[in-house]
This record gives C-alpha cells, structure tokens and sequence, in this order.
C-alpha cells in the first residue's frame, strides 16, 4: 500500500514537471490565432491570417525549406556516422572503448555556446562560414552522440549468437552488419534519426553564430523576428515548430516501445 501511494505521488510529481516544462511553450497556439497584428491574446475572435502569411510569405517559405533540408541532411549523415560508431565500439572491445565513447558524447556534455564560438572560429579558415554545408556539419557534430546512444541500447539488446551463426553461414562481415545488425536495430536506428532531425530543427545557438544571410533557417528568422519587430506570425511559426518535433518525438517514442516488446518476446 505505502509503495503504490509513493508511486502515484512520483508519477503526479513527474506529471506536474513535465507540465511546468511544457505549458509555457503552448502560450504560441492562442497568440498566433489573434486577429491583430501584434503579439496579443484573442480576444473576440480568433484568424487564421498568420498561418497564411506563414505559408504564403516567400521568406517565411525559404526559412522552413532551409531548416527541412538542413535538419533532414543532418539527421541522415548523424545517422550514418552514429550507427557505424556504436556497431565499431559493441565490436571492438578494449580498455580504450569507453574513453572513445565518452569522447564522441562530448558534444551532448559541453554548453551550446562553447561549441557555436568553436564553429565560428573554425570554420572562417575553411570557408565554411555562412554556408549550408557549415550548418549540416555543425548539426551533424551536435546530432551524432544522439544517434550513439539510441543504437548503442539496441545493440546492448542484440543476441551475438545471430551474428555467429551468419559468419558460420559464410556470410562475410560487410553482409552480417548489413543483413543481421542492422534489421534487428533498425528501431534504433530511425529513433536515433529522429533525434537528430529535432536536434537540427529547433537549434539556434550555433546557427546564431555560423549563419549571417545566405541560410537563414527558420529558428533564426522566427529570433530577428522577435528582436525586430512584434509579428505574430512568430507565434505561427513556433506552433509550427511544435508540431513537427511533437510528431517526431511521438514516433520515436512508439519505436522505443516496439524495440522494448521486441526484446521482451
């Protein structure tokens, strides 16, 4: 009886974190249903003006291309590189391996700023300043230990007998990781993916320091749009925003569940 009403005292106080964590974010839905054109709670009736400007205003446009492409780049090379790190460092055991791993997660320990201010100062010799390939890269860095943890839980989850029984087959390494691995992972996988498309969708430290006028994503245009004017067609695209990474939280979030039954059967 004491375990079960400390439990749903747990639960209600996790419930009321996660509300005080999110609440505030939901205050962009009823501004950006207001008819004025300032940042204002409806008050007589709501319109939809500001999505339409959202989606009919060519730079608004441009802003959410370049952040799909970008995000969607970046969750595809993380993806790559992170699988291919956690497959390396599950196969090869050393005393060295939790050294390398605690290396590659550097990126989720130290603050965003730090790393926007180390971008800036590398990438001007490189040319890579002010650039889509400098955001991807950028991303991908930043995107890559997301990818690291998520496939490196189903890896713990694997059975190394399959991949025995492969090679016992004949199978050559390339054809085990591409054929065994990677099927029984791939939830893994596309959650890892996923991470990192909302990691590169919502940041905005980096992209601050590293981008000037050739890419202007649209965390960026949504920030000028805040420090120079009072449109609420930034509350628009904050709903936006939302929605996107709320989707794609919610199918990682249900390719978890799937790996955790799959590991239970």
């Amino acid at each position: 009886m004491k375990r079960s009403l400390m439990s749903r005292v747990i639960d209600f106080l996790a419930w009321l974190f996660l509300a005080f964590l999110v609440l505030p974010a939901l205050v962009a839905i009823p501004v950006s249903l207001t008819p004025k054109r300032f940042l204002s709670f409806p008050e007589d009736s709501l319109s939809l003006r500001h999505f339409a400007n959202l989606f009919t205003s060519s730079e608004w446009l441009s802003s959410l291309y370049q952040s799909a492409v970008i995000a969607t780049s970046t969750a595809l090379f993380a993806t790559f590189l992170g699988t291919l790190c956690s497959i390396g460092l599950w196969r090869i055991t050393s005393k060295y391996s939790d050294a390398v791993r605690a290396l590659l997660l550097l990126p989720l320990i130290i603050p965003q700023i730090i790393s926007a201010m180390a971008f800036y100062r590398l990438w001007i010799p490189l040319g890579l300043l002010d650039s889509y390939l400098g955001l991807i890269l950028a991303h991908t860095i930043l995107a890559t230990p997301m990818v690291l943890i998520t496939v490196s839980a189903s890896l713990a989850n694997f059975d190394p007998n399959l991949e025995q029984a492969s090679r016992n087959m004949g199978a050559n390494a390339w054809t085990t990781m591409r054929r065994v691995i990677v099927p029984s992972i791939k939830p893994g996988i596309l959650a890892g993916g996923l991470f990192a498309f909302i990691l590169s969708w919502d940041e905005i430290v980096v992209t601050l320091f590293i981008s000037k006028f050739n890419t202007y994503t649209l965390p960026r245009r949504m920030w000028n749009g805040i420090r120079e004017n009072t449109d609420p067609t930034v509350a628009a695209a904050a709903v936006v925003l939302i929605a996107v990474t709320l989707t794609a939280f919610g199918i990682s979030l249900m390719l978890a569940r799937r790996r955790v039954r799959a590991a239970e059967l």
